[in-house]
């Protein structure tokens, strides 16, 4: 890997990816269709996504985990080929939706024998990301905001702001939202701890 651009990475990535998200349809006897229930994403979409033609969003990921029962950072640790101890910058995972203005680096990846990782995620100006709910109920997060404001909404809850330097800790277990209401991006550590 070590001549490989970032691009190719990604799409490395996006198709071990896709190949995962059909691996684990097939394990639990699921139809697309099927799916397309369980999730609201439509039969076409998730075709797509398990051939690797589309990148999924932030939202079609979480509706995927939730009905797989992971966190996005674990289902993204098990498209990595081996995970290490010690991971470089260079070796941490970045996942982009770009439509929606989200970046997110695993800088700790997820490990089978492990209930915590560690993720920065970056937010661009406007960003505005909704979830119906968490991929597992009752997991515990959280934000440490390294630089901007993020407001965000938790388990149908009023919506807080929070600072550069503030730390907003949480166990989720309804709907989500996190918002950059700019004008500078937001940059934020997100520690994940499964219950």
């Amino acid at each position: 890997m070590g001549n490989e651009s970032v691009g190719e990475l990604d799409a490395r990535l996006d198709a071990r990816l896709a190949g995962r998200l059909a691996e684990l349809r097939v394990e639990r006897g699921w139809s697309l269709d099927e799916l397309a229930r369980r999730t609201g994403v439509s039969r076409s979409t998730l075709s797509r996504l398990e051939r690797a033609e589309i990148s999924p969003t932030a939202t079609l990921l979480n509706r995927l985990c939730a009905a797989y029962e992971r966190t996005m950072s674990r289902l993204l640790a098990e498209v990595e080929t081996e995970p290490a101890e010690l991971v470089g910058p260079d070796r941490q995972p970045v996942w982009r939706d770009e439509p929606a203005g989200l970046v997110r680096r695993s800088v700790s990846p997820p490990h089978p024998g492990l209930r915590a990782e560690l993720l920065e995620v970056e937010l661009a100006p406007g960003a505005d990301i909704a979830y119906d709910g968490p991929p597992v109920p009752g997991v515990e997060q959280h934000i440490w905001v390294l630089a901007g404001t993020l407001e965000i909404a938790v388990n149908g809850g009023q919506e807080q702001r929070v600072e550069a330097g503030a730390c907003l800790r949480f166990r989720l277990w309804g709907a989500s939202r996190f918002r950059c209401p700019g004008p500078d991006p937001v940059r934020y550590a997100l520690a994940v701890v499964l219950p």
